[in-house]
C-alpha cells in the first residue's frame, strides 16, 4: 500500500522517524492516521492482542495503544476473533469514499 497519500496529509503529526506523535482531533486526519497505521500490518497474518500493541507502539509515542487498537477495529481496518485473542488485517479495507471522505 502506499502511503505517501497518508503521510501527506498528517505530515504535521509525524515526528522524524514517521512516528505519530499525537491523534488528531478532526476526523478526516483521524482516518488518515489509521490508514497509515493499518498499513503496518501485512495482510494474512494473524495477531494476538500483545503483537498489534508492539506494532502500534512502533508507531506512535503518546503511549495509547489501545485506543488505536479499538479505532482500528472499529472502522473495519482490523477484524479480530470475538473473544480477541487474535487480530488481522481486513482483507477490504475501508475506502475514503465508504468512510464519507470523498
Amino acid at each position: 500500500m502506499d502511503t505517501t497519500l497518508f503521510e501527506n496529509e498528517i505530515r504535521s503529526f509525524l515526528d522524524d522517524e514517521g512516528k505519530l506523535h499525537h491523534y488528531p482531533a478532526k476526523f478526516k486526519r483521524q482516518i488518515f492516521a489509521l490508514l497509515y497505521l493499518a498499513s503496518k500490518f501485512t495482510p494474512g497474518v494473524r495477531y494476538t492482542e500483545k503483537e498489534v500493541n508492539q506494532i502500534l507502539n512502533q508507531w506512535h509515542t503518546f503511549e495509547d495503544w489501545a485506543m488505536l487498537r479499538r479505532d482500528l477495529y472499529d472502522r473495519r481496518f482490523l477484524n479480530r476473533e470475538p473473544d480477541g485473542s487474535c487480530y488481522w488485517l481486513e482483507e477490504q479495507q475501508p475506502t475514503l469514499a465508504s468512510l464519507g471522505l470523498e
